[in-house]
């Protein structure tokens, strides 16, 4: 049974919540790095068993087998928590606490399931070089740099959770997917699939107990690599959780950004990586593995069924254009191309895609910008995409090149971001709204609307009534009856802990007007009754969507976003310097047998990094 909305705590757990998750942590921990001691002093030989029987069926060391399945299944299990803490957050607002929430469980134990794979990928090697890229830690003790990667993608999400928890007492509630610390959750998983990349390349090129001998399959190798790149493909979709639930809370062109920039990351190295059919197979894994959790969270569940991005137009045209050879031999001239095909072609199939996958689809409100912004997210993913896959085939181009490319791709990200953050709130809109009963217990009512000025709103992309945080989520398109003048198509909620809005989206504008509001002890809040003949005057959405946010502004706001923005492109660095020392040592190769090397895209010749000017 739903508890009251001030039952539950607005800013951080209670105490007990925190030492027992403490607890819990720190237990899981004791646990690792006592299998890393027993091991790495050779008194257990548990993981080189497990990791060796693993190997046997995968063709891979055992360093990489166990790190990379105990990986996959973990980051799976978190995505299915988040996505399953995203549908219970929309439909019943704050939690009792962190251990109150099933979700979060699922979040915690699979991110500490990335951590570990990541530990144990730099631990289990023993008596063996893990490749010409790996990095001595201790004398005796060298580690794989996709181990690393791993390690520190983990770590960052993990850090996400205490983090999450500060956050909360200093600044309340921000029930948004897109949260500081919460996007160190998301991150953290979605990039920690570059290292498992690395780690199965690495793998491949390095020494092992059965003297670099591997023979591997090339429809298996292809399976494990079209599930990497899926699966990074699924990590870089979770961004958009609050589109694909209808309950976005920024302009709408930032979805289309996403979603190009997505795919141009994913489909564009997975084409340039593991050759013909790679986009397409990579599209295929996602929306199997998005489809299954979302009938998972929606009908298994019980919880709002989310939709999801299509892709598979953009993974076609990627095919497509990788067919002439020569283009496919500049990996950043087609990975530029490709993301203008992304951001056109495979924009406009998106667009199709949400009219019937989205109740606030995409309308010709944001057709120019969405467009633009399409195109700048498939560009700036499709130079990275393709950067990614140059380092995997070790052959990035120069560091100058290189470097100038990521940092010219994340600048223009930014711009890009930022535009679809800026929005702007009238400060001459009214609304009067017409309540008309349904019933009474519980309170439900046709409403109408009458705006003032009546032409305020020019082809918006939306204006709707949202209700959520009742046990449910209710989005409500209202049927225009004359200028500036709207109604319900449905009754909409007015009771118990429902939060219903009008919200208007028209250009730059964002904005909405509260029609029922709950009172809230916890965050001092009234409650905001539905009364016939009223009039609200326009406010940030945010006001509303966001309650319980509190000081979100001042010197210790900026100073807490400027720390997790470091922690961030501090990851961003660690990768960037494992991909290009993976690449960099591919001179190395001769003294480290590499008899499964990769297939050459299409009929291109494999050549050293050092003929291709790479050192």
């Amino acid at each position: 049974m739903l508890l009251a909305a001030d039952t539950r705590p607005a800013g951080g757990a209670a105490i007990g919540e925190v030492i027992l998750a403490t607890g819990i942590g720190l237990g899981l921990t004791a646990v690792l790095l006592g299998l890393v001691f027993l091991h790495r002093t050779r008194r257990s030989t548990v993981l080189t068993r497990v990791g060796n029987r693993l190997g046997a069926a995968t063709g891979v060391p055992a360093w990489v087998a166990l790190p990379t399945i105990l990986t996959t299944v973990s980051l799976l299990v978190a995505l299915l928590g988040m996505l399953w803490d995203i549908a219970l957050h929309i439909g019943v607002g704050r939690d009792e606490g962190p251990l109150a929430n099933p979700a979060h469980f699922l979040i915690l134990f699979g991110l500490f399931g990335v951590f570990a794979g990541g530990v144990l990928a730099c631990a289990m090697p023993l008596d063996e070089k893990p490749g010409p890229s790996s990095v001595r830690f201790l004398r005796g003790w060298d580690v794989p740099v996709g181990g690393i990667i791993l390690t520190a993608a983990g770590f960052y999400a993990l850090l996400g959770f205490p983090l999450d928890d500060v956050w909360h007492r200093m600044f309340g509630q921000d029930v948004t997917l897109w949260g500081p610390t919460h996007l160190m959750l998301i991150g953290g998983a979605g990039l920690s699939i570059v290292g498992l990349l690395l780690l199965e390349q690495e793998g491949h090129g390095g020494l092992s107990t059965d003297d670099g001998d591997r023979k591997v399959g090339r429809t298996a190798r292809f399976v494990r690599q079209a599930s990497a790149m899926g699966g990074l493909l699924l990590g870089m979709s979770v961004f958009q959780g609050e589109y694909d639930f209808d309950v976005p809370q920024f302009r709408l062109v930032l979805e289309p950004l996403m979603i190009a920039g997505a795919a141009g990351i994913a489909l564009v190295a997975a084409r340039l990586f593991m050759g013909r059919g790679g986009a397409l197979a990579a599209a295929a894994f996602f929306l199997v593995i998005r489809g299954a959790i979302a009938l998972i969270v929606g009908p298994g569940f019980g919880e709002i069924l989310p939709s999801f991005p299509l892709y598979l137009g953009s993974a076609i045209v990627v095919e497509l254009l990788a067919l002439p050879v020569p283009l496919v031999r500049r990996p950043l001239v087609f990975g530029a191309v490709a993301g203008v095909a992304i951001g056109t072609v495979g924009h406009a199939t998106e667009w199709g895609w949400t009219q019937f996958t989205q109740t606030l689809s995409w309308r010709s409100d944001i057709l120019v910008e969405g467009t633009i912004m399409a195109i700048a997210g498939g560009v700036v993913g499709g130079l990275l995409g393709a950067l990614l896959a140059s380092g995997l085939r070790r052959r990035l181009p120069r560091p100058a090149v290189a470097r100038t490319v990521l940092a010219g791709s994340l600048v223009v990200l930014a711009a890009a971001v930022a535009n679809g953050l800026l929005a702007t709130v009238p400060d001459d809109l009214e609304a009067t709204f017409g309540i008309e009963d349904v019933q009474q217990d519980p309170r439900t009512a046709n409403v109408t609307v009458q705006l003032d000025p009546s032409g305020f709103v020019d082809d918006p992309a939306w204006v709707q009534i949202t209700s959520w945080q009742g046990d449910g989520l209710v989005v409500t398109p209202l049927e225009q009856t004359g200028e500036g003048a709207y109604r319900t198509t449905e009754p909409v909620p007015l009771h118990g802990t429902w939060k219903t809005l009008l919200r208007i989206h028209d250009g730059r504008v964002l904005t909405a007007m509260p029609i029922y509001l709950p009172a809230d002890e916890a965050i001092g809040e009234g409650e905001v009754p539905a009364e016939d003949g009223m009039t609200r005057e326009a406010i940030p959405e945010i006001d509303i969507l966001q309650r319980e946010l509190r000081d979100a502004e001042g010197g210790l706001w900026t100073a807490s976003n400027l720390v997790v923005l470091f922690c961030t492109l501090a990851l961003i660095g660690v990768i960037s310097w494992g991909v290009g020392r993976y690449s960099r040592r591919a001179d190395d190769r001769e003294r480290y047998p590499d008899t499964s090397a990769d297939p050459p895209a299409d009929d291109e010749t494999v050549r050293p990094a050092s003929e291709l000017g790479s050192r």
